[in-house]
């Protein structure tokens, strides 16, 4: 199984999925393009991708219905709408929807990679799937598995305070110790010297 990051381009224009395949692919991410709609949603349901762009305005099933059922099925995927044509409505349509931002055309590399990278900095966590019967996979890498920001910064925050406190009980801890040794030892009893 690849760690690379699978991205699903929505665009009816082939150069526009053929510029993301370009910039992404030499950035680590595996690029699959759909001409329309609704193959876009076919390849959905065939598998997982991690991130969408999708075209505003294609023949068909336009860009706001392709992620307003891409997060009604998958929350956690991030969707950004890419376009040419912007509008206040479109716009608060897509965000009512869940999407990650917009891009303008024209595009640039920068952009592509720029906007990659903040939404799935942002994208939430996948929901758990459903237990089955199966043997439990192997764990992920630790290349692959994400961390648990919230805890980590929280130990790294109590480091401090857990050595302190270590450090103030350990030579009461250390002394009660030789003192419960000590008393643990019958004390031998002294006979009196016998003179000669």
């Amino acid at each position: 199984m690849s760690a690379r990051r699978k991205v699903l381009v929505v665009d009816d224009d082939p150069v526009i999925g053929e510029s993301f395949n370009r910039v992404l692919t030499g950035k680590g991410y595996a690029v699959i393009t759909a001409a329309n709609g609704e193959e876009a949603i076919a390849k959905l349901k065939a598998e997982q991708y991690d991130l969408v762009y999708t075209d505003l305005r294609m023949p068909g099933m336009d860009g706001l219905e392709v992620a307003e059922r891409v997060k009604a099925k998958q929350p956690w995927t991030p969707v950004v709408i890419v376009t040419g044509y912007g509008g206040r409505t479109s716009e608060e349509r897509a965000y009512a929807a869940g999407v990650s931002g917009f891009l303008n055309k024209p595009l640039s590399p920068e952009m592509i990679e720029d906007s990659a990278a903040r939404a799935l900095a942002r994208a939430p966590l996948p929901a758990p799937a459903p237990r089955a019967a199966a043997p439990a996979p192997e764990a992920a890498p630790a290349a692959v598995r994400k961390p648990n920001v919230l805890k980590n910064m929280l130990l790294f925050l109590m480091a401090p305070f857990v050595g302190l406190v270590y450090a103030v009980l350990l030579p009461f801890v250390g002394i009660g110790m030789l003192v419960w040794v000590a008393l643990k030892k019958e004390p031998k009893e002294a006979t009196p010297a016998q003179p000669k």
